[in-house]
């Protein structure tokens, strides 16, 4: 009877009138003392309101039904459908849905009722993967921040070649903890990108400078990646990451050779490894005997130039002799570098120039990086230590290099 009248008043009342009374008749089944006669009552009421022209009953039913664990089934699914500010509660918050409802809002719906799916606090796989796939780029954003959403590598790399130029995109999936190193190498690669375009947008690059600047960035990235990976995921994880090179295009015989001269092995052994298909042991075991014909042999099966077949036995014999570095910063080694140019340039005839000309690329890279590492250590060791300067001198730490003061008192004088 009180629902018939609550039905019979509602043709009359006003917008503002049936949300307040939505808003009553949904506490009234979440927590009042309803037969089971009175409850199905409760719930036609309920779903005719679902269809309320206007929004503001609509969106009281969601906001009282959105975290409720009994609320009608067919309600939360009705809502879950309407227009996104209406179902956005529901679809962020329902414990109801299941993940094959959430995929099918994440299929019909715009990007704030995406990025409401994108948000709720646990996420199954399937769902993250549709949300990569079709999401709009808010959502996927959402997505990356969403400590509890179960993201997978494929999910993460989908998400980058959609939207890998975007900034904000990058931002969000570096934040995400234990990144794979297939996606922090995908990453890199669409920022380089992005920015070589810019570069030559604007002028200050030719597009061929740009590209090997492109290049040269992007695998210096990938031996920090590679280095990092060696650490914490061991072999496994390095072999992910060079398979994921190798589809990319960017296992090229210059990135294994900088490893190498940077002291990381563990990318020319799982590179030959995923090249030539033969098992990591074994490739271990040739590459210890790194001047024999075995290693020569799993060398010409991985496809990698025979010309720089001497460069790489003499980065080994350099790598063993000095021993091998790599770490979190991963820099090419001068003394090393300069150990394979000279036994290149022992047996060069002309057709090792281009060989030559990448070596000398990487003996310029390394003398400035070891230029700038002293330069660094100098003006260290020049701090003024011990010497607090006033709380009115902002800006200038009791640590600041000697020049820095200098250039303050200057322009205090000047002042």
């Amino acid at each position: 009877m009180i629902v018939r009248y609550f039905l019979s008043w509602a043709q009359t009342a006003s917008a503002a009138q049936r949300a307040e009374g939505a808003g009553e008749l949904a506490r009234t089944y979440l927590y009042g003392d309803l037969d089971a006669t009175e409850r199905r009552q409760v719930e036609i009421a309920l779903m005719s309101l679902a269809e309320d022209p206007s929004p503001l009953v609509r969106r009281a039913l969601a906001d009282n039904f959105a975290s409720a664990v009994d609320a009608p089934r067919a309600l939360i699914a009705t809502l879950a459908c309407d227009q996104s500010g209406i179902a956005g509660p529901v679809l962020s918050r329902s414990p109801l849905l299941s993940d094959a409802e959430l995929i099918d809002c994440v299929a019909i719906g715009d990007a704030v009722s995406q990025t409401a799916v994108a948000l709720r606090p646990r996420l199954a796989h399937g769902v993250c993967a549709a949300l990569a796939e079709i999401g709009a780029r808010e959502a996927c954003i959402a997505l990356a921040v969403n400590p509890g959403a179960d993201l997978l590598d494929f999910s993460l790399r989908r998400m980058v070649e959609r939207f890998g130029e975007d900034g904000e995109t990058r931002e969000a999936l570096l934040s995400r903890p234990s990144l794979p190193p297939s996606v922090r190498s995908a990453l890199v690669a669409a920022a380089a990108s992005c920015l070589s375009a810019f570069a030559v947008e604007c002028g200050w690059l030719s597009s061929e400078r740009a590209e090997r600047l492109l290049r040269e960035e992007r695998d210096k990235a990938n031996v920090l990646i590679v280095a990092d990976a060696a650490e914490h995921d061991g072999r496994r994880g390095v072999r992910e990451l060079v398979a994921h090179l190798r589809a990319s295009g960017q296992l090229t015989s210059s990135l294994v050779l900088r490893a190498l001269l940077s002291g990381n092995r563990d990318l020319l052994e799982s590179a030959l490894a995923e090249l030539s298909g033969l098992h990591e042991d074994r490739v271990a075991a040739m590459l210890a005997d790194f001047r024999g014909a075995g290693f020569a042999a799993v060398y010409m099966r991985a496809g990698l130039p025979e010309k720089f077949l001497p460069a790489f036995r003499a980065a080994l014999a350099a790598q063993r002799e000095y021993g091998a570095g790599g770490g979190a910063d991963a820099r090419l080694s001068l003394i090393m570098v300069e150990r394979v140019i000279t036994a290149c340039e022992a047996i060069n005839d002309g057709q090792l120039d281009m060989l030559m000309a990448l070596l000398r690329r990487f003996e310029r890279e390394a003398a400035l990086e070891e230029a700038r590492l002293e330069t660094a250590r100098i003006a260290q060791e020049a701090m003024v230590p011990e010497v607090a300067p006033p709380a009115t001198f902002s800006g200038v730490s009791a640590r600041a290099p000697l020049i820095d003061l200098v250039a303050f008192e200057a322009e205090l004088m000047a002042a």
